[in-house]
């Protein structure tokens, strides 16, 4: 049978009969009480700690779009990035600016709106995500933006290489390609003189990431920030301490594995190849002229005699005399001096504190302004801020001033003009003077844009200037001059060459001109006869071939010959090409020299290669990097594709790797698809 249920009395349990009853318990009753309500708290707090560990998954999904979404991870404190539908996992960014152990963002503090999510830990820092417009079609973007709450709070984002391969960022001694496989302590994320500072960054950088997953990493422009790369395991971005600025990037994802960034690039700037450097007696402007002669005569008389002659920076001001001989004078003295190849001059933004041309400026007026100053105090007046350049203490060209520019580049056309040079490189393009000494920049100078000015008004002198530096310029009409490389088979000397090219090429800039066959630097091999035709080989691939030390001093007459044959070929075989996919360079943003993750996006054996590259979608150049060896292993990509083999019009499949592919010391391994 069934009851009804008994009505009950929903008021407060009167205290008195609870408190009457409990008094009339004998002991062994209030003891069983207790011990009933010890049993129930110790359940419910293993119900609360079960329920978190059950209904609390590790992971919350915090901002959705169509292709992507944001998680937070509890265990870590981490963001992920998911591709949807099926959730690839896509990038880890493990937080270093909130505690680890802080539960996830239980509160969307912008609910109202869709596209974005926000949170705050109160004492350290807000986190702000968001939909962003997709850079290019086919992706979808997300803003990362995390602000300081306190001035001691410094901002670190770490992003995993744990399944991902990373390209782009900054030039490295020893480059490597991936980046996972290099190493660098947290220093700003600028620019920088290999030269004189080898373990900082080099002179060609962009503030931009690529994952073998298909995401992007773009830094903002404005943001002060340092960057530490800890080989094989993450690489970090976080804000200087003691700033309190706020940490920003952007993510986008694209639906292909790999996406790029589109370089606006309109012009295709011409330079003759091959690059002779002149290295000869520098002690007066006689001397040079006839050191050049001599360099002339010596090409000729070996079939070398095309290409340009470059003069260094200290050839070039002795030569010039600008301050000395008058400018009548000066035309006669170039009429003739390396025909019938072209004349390369080079200079800086540099002057030394005690040439006649700094010392003019320190009598006051309009050149006064012509350098960098250190910011005066109020009612002081301002004090050139004084840097070291080859050696020498000097001041270095104020680009904020349109009166200093002007004047530098009219200076720099009358010298043109004056020593009849087709081109003009300049050094010392890269670096922030300020960041170096630790000194306030104006806002216009903050992180690289000291270059990125330069850069731009060196561009108005024509297609025939290479700089040493780019960042935020691969738009540019401009060859830019790769550092240099030691002499030797490491990755700071032959080995680092290819990782450089593809380096170069990923970030847009496709036209440089690398370092001179064999290296610049001293190495642990000077001199190597072996290592100056490998360096060879590789070169004659690229859009310039440049020589510091000529063929008939440090090799046979072998070398000579096959030096000849290399020109010949770069000249009826590269270029060529090089003009060819300059068309989709322009127009689609595609590098020019490619990996060959390029044509094998989703084969992980693609993605560590660096001692191979493609030129286009057609040629892959395989050269052999160490030493003593005639034989590699040559990965084939592009899976479905056919590669004639150019030394033995054999054919093979691409996807595929051959194993043990010989080449003797003349052959370098080209496939044509």
């Amino acid at each position: 049978d069934c009851t009804m249920p008994l009505s009950r009395h929903t008021g407060q349990i009167p205290e008195s009969t609870w408190t009457l009853s409990f008094r009339e318990m004998t002991e062994p009753w209030k003891g069983a009480v207790g011990c009933l309500g010890v049993a129930v708290f110790f359940a419910m707090t293993i119900g609360i700690i079960s329920w978190q560990a059950v209904e609390q998954p590790p992971e919350e999904w915090v901002l959705r779009g169509r292709e992507a979404g944001m998680l937070w991870e509890r265990g870590r404190g981490a963001l992920l990035l998911r591709a949807l539908p099926a959730g690839r996992p896509v990038l880890a960014i493990a937080v270093g600016s909130v505690p680890a152990t802080e539960p996830p963002p239980p509160r969307d503090r912008c609910w109202h709106d869709g596209g974005q999510f926000c949170y705050s830990w109160e004492e350290d820092a807000e986190l702000r995500l968001s939909l962003e417009p997709p850079a290019a079609p086919g992706t979808e973007c997300y803003g990362v933006r995390w602000t300081p709450l306190r001035p001691d709070v410094t901002l670190k984002d770490c992003f995993s290489m744990a399944n991902v391969s990373w390209y782009g960022g900054p030039s490295l001694r020893a480059q490597r390609w991936p980046l996972n496989g290099a190493e660098s302590p947290a220093q700003p994320l600028v620019s920088g003189d290999l030269s004189t500072n080898p373990d900082g960054f080099g002179p060609v950088l962009e503030r931009y990431f690529l994952g073998s997953t298909g995401v992007t990493v773009t830094v903002a422009p404005d943001v002060s920030l340092l960057l530490s790369l800890e080989s094989q395991q993450q690489f970090c971005l976080q804000t200087p301490a003691g700033r309190a600025q706020p940490l920003q990037y952007q993510l986008c994802v694209s639906a292909e594995t790999l996406g790029l960034q589109t370089p606006t690039m309109r012009n295709f700037p011409p330079c003759r190849s091959p690059i002779w450097r002149y290295h000869g007696p520098e002690g007066s402007a006689a001397r040079i002229r006839r050191g050049l002669r001599s360099l002339v005569r010596r090409l000729k008389r070996h079939r070398l005699q095309e290409g340009v002659v470059a003069l260094g920076e200290r050839g070039t001001a002795v030569l010039a005399a600008v301050d000395l001989v008058p400018q009548e004078r000066r035309k006669r003295q170039a009429l003739g001096l390396v025909e019938p190849l072209e004349l390369s001059i080079t200079l800086s933004p540099y002057a030394s504190v005690t040439s006649p041309l700094f010392l003019r400026s320190l009598r006051g007026g309009e050149a006064a302004g012509y350098w960098l100053s250190r910011q005066p105090r109020p009612g002081g007046s301002s004090i050139p801020l004084l840097t070291t350049w080859k050696g020498q203490l000097c001041a270095r060209l104020n680009v904020t001033s349109e009166a200093a520019l002007g004047w530098y580049l009219a200076r720099a056309q009358r010298l043109q003009q004056a020593l009849g040079a087709t081109y003009m490189a300049f050094e010392g393009v890269e670096g922030n003077s300020f960041l170096e000494q630790d000194v306030p920049a104006p806002a216009e100078l903050e992180s690289d844009g000291y270059t990125e000015l330069l850069v731009a008004a060196l561009a108005t002198l024509g297609n025939g200037t290479i700089v040493s530096a780019g960042t935020r310029s691969s738009h540019l009409p401009l060859f830019v001059q790769m550092s240099p490389l030691h002499s030797d088979w490491s990755h700071m000397g032959l080995k680092g060459l290819i990782p450089s090219v593809l380096h170069y090429s990923l970030l847009g800039y496709s036209f440089f001109i690398p370092d001179a066959v064999g290296g610049s630097l001293a190495g642990a091999t000077p001199g190597d006869p072996e290592l100056f035709v490998r360096w060879l080989q590789i070169v004659t691939f690229l859009p310039v071939m440049a020589f510091g030390t000529p063929p008939w001093l440090c090799c046979d007459t072998w070398v000579l010959n096959l030096t000849r044959q290399c020109i010949q070929r770069h000249r009826n075989f590269v270029v060529p090409l090089l003009l060819k996919y300059r068309e989709e360079w322009q127009s689609l943003g595609y590098p020019i020299f490619r990996p060959a993750w390029w044509l094998s996006p989703t084969d992980p054996v693609a993605f560590t290669i660096e001692d191979e590259f493609l030129i286009g979608d057609e040629v892959l150049v395989a050269p052999i990097t160490e030493k003593g060896q005639t034989w590699r292993d040559i990965y084939l990509p592009g899976e479905g594709h056919l590669w004639l083999d150019t030394n033995t019009a054999r054919v093979f499949d691409g996807g595929t790797t051959l194993r043990n592919y010989s080449a003797s010391l003349a052959e370098v391994p080209v496939f044509v698809k």
